[in-house]
């Protein structure tokens, strides 16, 4: 999906910092992450579980749980309102009419005890004055765009009578009732079997050309970033180590993490699958951090200076950026 025409990201993240108070001390789970997102393109944040990719989603809407969480630090800029300067108030407004979230398990998302329909409806009536008969003749409506058949009747099923694939539609429906200008969805096909998950994507990218939105799509599936996202984003411990558009990090990876995780895909070969190479070592403990790398205990290509240093991320000649003293390709 390419990006707008517009010259001004519709959303700016500078120096976002979010940490976690537990019984063995503080945990920094996002360590000064910035992107932009343009209008109407899809981003893919990637990386292993754990990485931070899920945190620093939630932070974008300011759903980190206080306690224990708390963002220390950065900006979040929406089309050029910093979001962290809202009162809770202004921020509950922006939050589902500006900026909306598709969570990972609709099952503990969706209330158990409400029906579909006055779930949906609840969103519609709060950020867009209808009433309650307005208000359910668009939640059929959404619903039968996001293919849910039957949508009329369906409003008045409760989330476990519903397939996963269908709790995850109604998510979708859910998300996009006020027209959002951006759409984080966190891992939003973990749970579905192959086919659900391609139709659940492809439903995804029909109402982002419809609806002109733009999407971060959180995910530890390289493939699935490849082929739904312009650019993408790779996190690891709690920070963004190689960015850039996705067909060239996929080609060319510069971070040994990147090349790594794309490594690792499973692969068919002379009808076997092939042995499936992995990372070596462990992700430090985010609670005691290395001084210089944090990739520097399992990377192949370490030296003396990534265990003194660390790493900033600097831009590439191709539009990309890379966080590693000895980027892959300008190693001799």
């Amino acid at each position: 999906m390419s990006a707008g025409d517009q010259t001004t990201p519709l959303l700016r993240v500078k120096d976002l910092t979010v940490e976690f108070r537990t019984m063995d001390g503080t945990v920094r789970a996002v360590d000064a992450v910035s992107f932009d997102v343009w209008p109407n393109e899809t981003v893919g944040l990637v990386g292993e579980s754990g990485c931070g990719k899920t945190v620093t989603g939630l932070s974008l809407l300011r759903l980190i749980p206080t306690p224990p969480g708390r963002i220390v630090a950065g900006s979040i800029e929406l089309e050029g309102q910093d979001l962290l300067a809202l009162s809770a108030g202004e921020m509950e407004k922006r939050r589902g009419s500006q900026i909306a979230m598709i969570f990972q398990e609709p099952m503990t998302s969706l209330n158990p005890v409400f029906t579909i329909g006055s779930q949906i409806t609840e969103v519609l009536r709060r950020h867009r004055q209808l009433s309650h008969r307005q208000a359910r003749e668009l939640a059929a409506a959404l619903l039968a765009k996001v293919s849910i058949p039957d949508a009329e009747r369906r409003l008045d099923d409760y989330p476990h009578q519903l397939s996963g694939g269908m709790r995850q539609r109604v998510m979708i429906a859910m998300a996009l009732s006020c027209n959002p200008k951006l759409l984080v969805a966190d891992e939003p096909t973990t749970a579905l079997d192959v086919t659900t998950q391609a139709q659940v994507l492809e439903q995804m990218r029909e109402l982002q050309n419809e609806f002109r939105m733009a999407v971060i799509l959180v995910t530890h599936d390289l493939g699935i970033a490849a082929e739904n996202c312009r650019r993408a984003l790779v996190m690891y411990c709690g920070s963004i180590v190689e960015s850039g558009y996705t067909g060239q990090i996929f080609a060319h990876p510069r971070h040994p993490y990147t090349a790594g995780l794309l490594a690792s895909i499973p692969r068919i070969r002379a009808e076997r699958i092939a042995e499936l190479p992995v990372i070596p070592g462990r992700v430090p403990d985010p609670g005691n951090l290395p001084e210089g790398c944090r990739f520097a205990g399992r990377c192949a290509y370490v030296q003396p200076r990534c265990h003194q240093e660390r790493p900033v991320l600097r831009s590439d000649t191709d539009g990309g950026a890379v966080a590693c003293h000895y980027p892959l390709g300008a190693m001799t």
